[in-house]
């Protein structure tokens, strides 16, 4: 009989659990998932797909597209070809077609337009990258949401906050935050130095657990040392708090099971690997790591324990926050939108447009598959049998297929015919399935997890050379913005996620700056400008233009230089200058 389970496909911490039935989503009632689903799976259905291969704008079949795509291969040279696919957390089965590309001598994509720099610092800190998972984050007293959303990015933690002491550190009045037993509406890019005082006073007030630190943290006074640099009074200023709003965030939280639960627009900076690391050091004064209900939540990686069958080891690489699409001759884009979603849009545009075959494969339409040369329509996740794991939980969800269609091609069978052509060995869909399977262990209930994967992480010290954190010995003091200038904030939209489904079509502006509901002004960086309507908003602070992440064209702005660490794209290291359109 065939299971009606399956899992959600869409790009978010959560990860949800969904039950088929009779045609409708449902969601599984146990576990995390909690019995709801999220506004973007629940309309799953009412977004079109794209259902016709095309190519040069004509209808083709699924038998033509892929003559088409082995035609264009074999057009040019292997070192002419880049495969670009989207590194989000869909299912593991997607990565196939990549290994495919990687195994026929192709160019691929390395870093992240995503988290990379706090995961970077993270890894530098700690050693490695393990979260602290849902089940313990319920265990807590206390949840700070640094720089999180949870109402927009992780809607399945707010059951889990209730009779909780919550903090909110964001420089957006966001929902959460007016629940919130204290809010910090905190200037942008200005996270490293709170992180750094609240560590600084946590020592001078005694507060630090100091058996924590003396097994897992012996260079603690040392980075006292370094904190001590940091001018209370001016910084207290610039950040835009107050020293009685340190003391309320310390009575909170010392001496309480803390969950720091944080962002990812933290990290979005050429420093983002420090601002995640200072958080942690703050955690590692509070003695957060190791035990039950205490941590640091943020990305986890979502293949931590997971051996990959797909070897990209030997394939050579170009950056995917910078990637020099014009030094290719064919780009194979897969299940991405580098035109709305890469940074520095205008840049992005030009060198694509010196490509001479650009294949898309993906389900949705958008300004990618609107240039594209071939697009080839993907399978949705009903279509096809996948597993997938999640960023923020252990669980491995099985995603058994649901429908028969003839719409589309899955990424194992694009990969079949691939192999094929190119004599390339490739395992059986069964096979790779399997292997994902034996990473897992079931659960009394029934439920798979992720094996070796550790419930409270870091109970036995950190993942370093020693065991013990290792603290920044340095940091950069940001830029700041000048006189008429605005610091750009670019956060996932209640209606969207990334560039699909319903994407937003204005800038958010205080109302104290003079523009008009519905005005339409010119947003202008170092790298480029666009032109959108206003909304006003008073949760914004004055200093802030805020444009929802997948606007068109909000990436006209965003500069394409890495963080320092992790590869990343820094989108958030933008100001803008503001115009009226006649």
């Amino acid at each position: 009989m065939k299971s009606s389970i399956t899992a959600c496909p869409l790009d978010c911490y959560d990860a949800c659990g969904i039950v088929y039935d009779d045609g409708k989503l449902k969601a599984f009632k146990d576990g995390h998932t909690n019995g709801f689903l999220c506004p973007h799976i629940n309309h799953y259905d009412a977004h079109a797909r794209i259902e016709k291969a095309r190519y040069k704008g004509q209808e083709i079949s699924m038998d033509e597209a892929l003559a088409k795509l082995k035609e264009i291969l074999d057009a040019n040279l292997k070192s002419e070809t880049l495969c670009y696919r989207s590194s989000g957390n869909f299912a593991l089965m997607q990565g196939v077609t990549e290994h495919v590309f990687a195994q026929m001598g192709t160019y691929v994509t390395e870093g992240s337009l995503c988290d990379g720099a706090g995961e970077a610092g993270i890894i530098e800190g700690r050693g490695s990258n393990k979260n602290m998972p849902l089940s313990e984050i319920a265990k807590s007293e206390v949840i700070v949401f640094w720089g999180r959303n949870p109402h927009v990015t992780s809607s399945h933690l707010l059951p889990l906050i209730k009779d909780k002491t919550v903090i909110v550190i964001d420089p957006v009045k966001t929902k959460i935050a007016k629940m919130a037993d204290l809010h910090i509406q905190i200037k942008p890019h200005t996270d490293i130095f709170l992180a750094m005082l609240l560590y600084r006073f946590l020592h001078i007030e005694d507060s630090c657990d100091d058996a924590f630190l003396k097994e897992f943290a012996s260079e603690h006074e040392d980075y006292y040392e370094l904190t001590q640099t940091i001018r209370i009074k001016a910084i207290l200023e610039d950040i835009g708090m107050t020293l009685g709003q340190i003391g309320d965030f310390l009575h909170l939280v010392v001496g309480k099971k803390t969950a720091i639960v944080c962002g990812v627009g933290i990290q979005k900076y050429r420093d983002g690997a420090d601002v995640m690391r200072a958080i942690d050091a703050f955690a590692v004064g509070l003695g957060l790591f190791g035990k039950k209900g205490c941590g640091v939540a943020y990305l986890g990686n979502s293949k931590e324990a997971i051996k990959m069958p797909f070897d990209l080891s030997k394939a050579k690489k170009v950056s995917k926050v910078d990637t020099p699409f014009d030094e290719f001759k064919t780009v194979f884009i897969q299940g991405a939108n580098p035109l709305s979603q890469m940074p520095d849009s205008n840049r992005v545009r030009d060198s694509i447009e010196h490509v001479e075959n650009v294949v898309y494969f993906g389900l949705y339409e958008n300004e990618t598959s609107e240039i594209a040369d071939l697009v080839i329509p993907a399978k949705t996740f009903l279509e096809k049998d996948d597993i997938r794991t999640s960023y923020s939980h252990n669980g491995m969800m099985l995603m058994h297929q649901q429908q028969e269609s003839d719409i589309g091609i899955s990424e194992y069978d694009l990969a079949v015919f691939l192999a094929k052509e190119y004599d390339i060995a490739l395992k059986s869909e069964a096979e790779y399935l399997e292997h994902f399977k034996n990473h897992a262990v079931v659960k009394i209930d029934g439920s798979f997890e992720v094996e070796k994967r550790e419930a409270i992480p870091y109970q036995e010290g950190f993942d370093t050379d020693d065991g013990e954190f290792v603290f920044l010995e340095e940091f950069e003091v940001p830029q700041k913005v000048e006189e008429n200038e605005f610091y750009l904030i670019t956060v996932k939209s209640p209606k969207s996620l990334n560039s699909q489904f319903y994407r937003e079509e204005n800038v958010y502006l205080h109302s104290a700056l003079g523009y008009k509901e519905g005005e339409l002004v010119k947003l202008i960086s170092n790298v480029g400008e666009v032109e959108l309507p206003v909304k006003l908003n008073d949760d914004l602070r004055e200093d802030c233009v805020l444009i929802y992440s997948g606007t068109k064209g909000v990436n006209n702005l965003t500069t394409s230089k890495h963080s320092y660490e992790g590869k990343s794209a820094i989108c958030q290291e933008n100001f803008v200058r503001i115009e009226k359109v006649n």
